[in-house]
């Protein structure tokens, strides 16, 4: 996953910087404000649910959107797309873990250090000397 930020416009929501549509947005803030209800780790099979629910467009819910301020709205989200674009990187990204002994998904401060980590290693080029690059 690549995650492209103008340093000029940066949003105030980290949601915003990871996903590149609104409704990519709206499902990662549901999953983890679900996953902070349920201590920050949920289960596999809670995870399916969860997932089952999205894409049978079960799941109403409050949104932070000015338009919508006030009234329940129905999400609906592919269970495939949720994985591939949602649970997949979040988890590439170090924001969940996933236990393979227990089984669970898990909140994670792993992005953090990631992008401290990215910050070092731009830091480590910056005061590299000049190399001579040759094309072909």
């Amino acid at each position: 996953m690549v995650v492209l930020f103008d340093q000029f416009n940066l949003p105030e929501d980290i949601f915003e910087i990871i996903y590149a549509t609104k409704q990519q947005v709206i499902v990662a803030k549901l999953l983890v404000r679900h996953m902070k209800e349920n201590k920050g780790e949920i289960g596999k099979t809670e995870m399916s649910m969860f997932a089952t629910q999205l894409h049978d467009g079960n799941m109403v819910t409050q949104i932070d959107d000015p338009a919508y301020k006030g009234k329940k709205v129905k999400i609906s989200y592919n269970k495939r797309q949720f994985y591939d674009r949602i649970l997949t990187p979040m988890k590439s990204m170090g924001l969940i873990d996933y236990d393979l002994y227990k089984k669970t998904y898990s909140l994670s401060e792993k992005f953090n250090k990631n992008m401290m980590r990215v910050g070092l290693m731009w830091l480590q080029e910056l005061r590299k000397p000049p190399l001579d690059y040759k094309s072909g």
